[in-house]
């Protein structure tokens, strides 16, 4: 059984992802990496490719035909990370917003006393490092939104910085993930919450990304507010008699 796994999406990460690969190796933690590309015309996958010759037993690439979003990436990742018998994966941005370095007390806080940890931008203020006001206005008042609604206990249900431990899964049901944006980062924790999972938030540093282009839209943030209001129906429909 293998212990660590992480799951890293790349749609033309190629100006980040070899810097990533080497920090997360350098790391004293036994850990692979999965990149999981959506068939990169900058030719990240490629670059993935290259590196695995130098990583061969630590980095793996999964690539798919099409851009289908962030969540169908790190679905696949996680049934992947299923088949090989992992005990942890983790979540990561390959730009460079999620430090590597604090990646070992977040895995010592998921070895401990959680089923799900969260790096936090909203757990003890508000840890953003070069966002524009507008987007941290966003940012902010949509995790308030999230929690308004869903009563769930998680300041920062948006974060993309999380672990898990793998037999979470089995009762979330990742065959019936319905979302993929930011509306998946909702959906996992709130179907892990209302299952039992212990979460636990942890502060992070987020630091908006140096290389490369953001893959935020409006589509995204608009799919999360609906999300939220069907995720919350869906529950309370099924705990009625």
């Amino acid at each position: 059984m293998q212990e660590l796994l992480i799951i890293v999406p790349t749609y033309n990460e190629v100006e980040n992802i070899e810097a990533l690969v080497r920090e997360l190796l350098s790391l004293p933690l036994p850990l692979d990496i999965l990149v999981v590309d959506d068939q990169s015309p900058d030719g990240t996958g490629a670059k993935v490719k290259a590196l695995m010759q130098e990583f061969k037993a630590h980095l793996f690439l999964e690539e798919r035909q099409q851009k289908q979003g962030l969540g169908k990436a790190y679905l696949h990742g996680f049934q992947w990370a299923q088949r090989r018998r992992y005990t942890y994966v983790f979540e990561m941005d390959a730009d460079f917003s999620h430090d590597p370095a604090a990646l070992p007390g977040l895995f010592d806080v998921l070895k401990e006393k959680a089923d799900l940890v969260v790096g936090s931008r909203y757990s003890n203020g508000i840890t953003v490092v070069n966002w524009p006001l507008s987007r941290i206005f966003l940012s902010y008042f949509a995790s308030v939104y999230v929690r308004a609604i869903t009563g769930m206990p998680v300041k920062d249900p948006t974060a993309g910085y999380v672990g898990y431990r793998t037999s979470v899964f089995a009762s979330i049901n990742l065959d019936q993930i319905r979302f993929v944006g930011y509306a998946f980062q909702i959906e996992m924790k709130y179907k892990a919450w209302t299952n039992g999972a212990r979460i636990v938030e942890c502060p992070i540093i987020f630091k908006n990304r140096e290389k490369g282009t953001s893959k935020m839209n409006g589509s995204i943030i608009w799919e999360a507010l609906y999300a939220v209001l069907f995720l919350r129906m869906q529950y309370l429909f099924k705990k009625r008699p």
